[in-house]
């Protein structure tokens, strides 16, 4: 799911943003002054260095291309090899059109820390320019942007007993396989296993196995050492380095290609890794949580994950249930992010309409507890009064479908109720939709008191 934070205090972190799009640089600063104390945005690199010098920022999150006739990116890898040279204790993430992944993956090497695809998810750019600026070679070594997650239960069984799984697991260091539909909380109850562990006061580190390349990926997860490889200018440290003493989270563990497969598996086995172009063996120790939302246990059977590694890191299994399986939990789910949004907002909305909840409990939630926490963040900020109006949520009517119910008539009522939102109340509309006569429409409206 998409990542749940605590009402806390926002970074104290400076963020510099460098876009040509005047849009793009409009919403990045409403976005990011929401999540960072300091938020500079400029136009172009023209005055990057001046504005480093004066602005003093501890992420600098760069466009890789400024002119719309130039494509190569090659101003992107020039001014990130010289902010690292400059400055190298402010970190760099750099914001690419999807088609420029491998020139960002090239700017990695040159020292970015991350990089963003446009358009950008809110969530992912908010928890990568955080895990930036914790990640930064000055910051304190305290724990890291976990304690800015909260997991929520719910009261359904499957989550109870999940609950109760987690308080006897998390404080040992058992590696846990964490599965599940996209959206329901893999990498929370990552972080919630985390907090709950021995080694809370130390890192936990988050590497995305689905987003790195393959050539990328051993020296992002095990390190390099300079002269490695074109551009490695310095050494790196990598992921599991980065974690010793603390817990590394390998989310997406289903997306390792099997050649890179063995190599981890190794690492696992030995506890010890060796920086890409070097032989030394670095001793290393980590609690391991791994996460995916595949069925590895098929992936064995057809060859495409290896067994002995699967068997590696399901040491304890934990599956997450869908939205879907937890109907009873929607409705208080919606009123949480309610609260939330509606903080973040500055909007005065406090309540859901019992037409919307309806509505929320109809819907079949392909997205999980993500999709319900961007339905109810629109939602938020489109309403207009005091209470979520059933008309002032979005959702794809071909996922619509009748909740679980105990009667027929209670099936019916939520059909109208779902129609009646839909079409604004319009009744004409609603009986042409439904396929009955406005005579047979207002009985029914007057029978279930809508």
């Amino acid at each position: 799911m998409g990542r749940i934070y605590k009402q806390r205090k926002m970074k104290k972190a400076k963020i510099l943003v460098v876009d040509d799009n005047q849009g793009i640089r409009s919403a990045l600063k409403l976005l990011l002054q929401a999540h960072f104390s300091q938020v500079e945005v400029i136009a172009s690199p023209k005055t990057l260095v001046s504005t480093m010098d004066t602005f003093r920022p501890h992420v600098v999150l760069l466009d890789m291309n400024f002119y719309t006739d130039i494509n190569t990116g090659n101003e992107g890898l020039y001014w990130t090899r010289e902010l690292k040279k400059m400055y190298p204790d402010v970190q760099v993430v750099l914001f690419t059109a999807y088609a420029d992944i491998s020139l960002a993956v090239e700017g990695m090497k040159c020292g970015a820390f991350d990089f963003i695809v446009k358009p950008w998810d809110n969530e992912k750019l908010i928890a990568t320019l955080t895990a930036a600026y914790e990640a930064r070679p000055s910051a304190p070594k305290t724990p890291a942007a976990n304690d800015d997650l909260c997991m929520i239960w719910g009261t359904s069984p499957s989550m109870l007993k999940i609950k109760q799984t987690v308080a006897k697991v998390a404080p040992t260091d058992a590696t846990v396989l964490i599965t599940g539909e996209n959206g329901t909380g893999k990498d929370v109850l990552a972080h919630e296993i985390h907090s709950q562990s021995q080694r809370r006061n130390l890192p936990l580190v988050c590497v995305d196995a689905g987003a790195i390349t393959d050539t990328l990926f051993e020296s992002e997860v095990f390190g390099h050492v300079k002269g490695a490889f074109t551009d490695a200018h310095t050494d790196h440290v990598g992921k599991f380095e980065q974690a010793n003493g603390g817990t590394l989270f390998l989310d997406e563990i289903g997306n390792i290609p099997l050649h890179l497969q063995a190599k981890l598996l190794r690492v696992i086995q030995n506890r010890t890794i060796t920086r890409v172009g070097s032989d030394k063996q670095i001793p290393i120790d980590i609690r391991l949580i791994c996460a995916t939302n595949m069925n590895l246990e098929k992936m064995v059977a057809e060859g495409k994950f290896r067994e002995d590694l699967y068997y590696r890191i399901n040491t304890m299994h934990l599956h997450l249930p869908s939205l879907s399986e937890r109907p009873d939990d929607i409705v208080p789910l919606a009123e949480l992010f309610l609260k939330r949004c509606a903080e973040k907002y500055h909007r005065m909305v406090d309540s859901i309409s019992d037409e919307a909840r309806l509505l929320l409990k109809s819907h079949l939630w392909n997205g999980n507890i993500r999709e319900l926490q961007n339905v109810i963040e629109k939602a938020v900020i489109l309403s207009e009064g005091n209470v979520l109006q059933a008309s002032d949520i979005t959702l794809e009517v071909k996922t619509l479908v009748s909740a679980p119910v105990a009667s027929l008539n209670e099936s019916e009522e939520l059909t109208i109720r779902n129609a009646m939102a839909r079409c604004g109340g319009n009744l004409s509309m609603v009986a042409r939709e439904l396929g009955i006569s406005r005579p047979t429409l207002y009985s029914k409206l007057t029978k279930y008191g809508i």
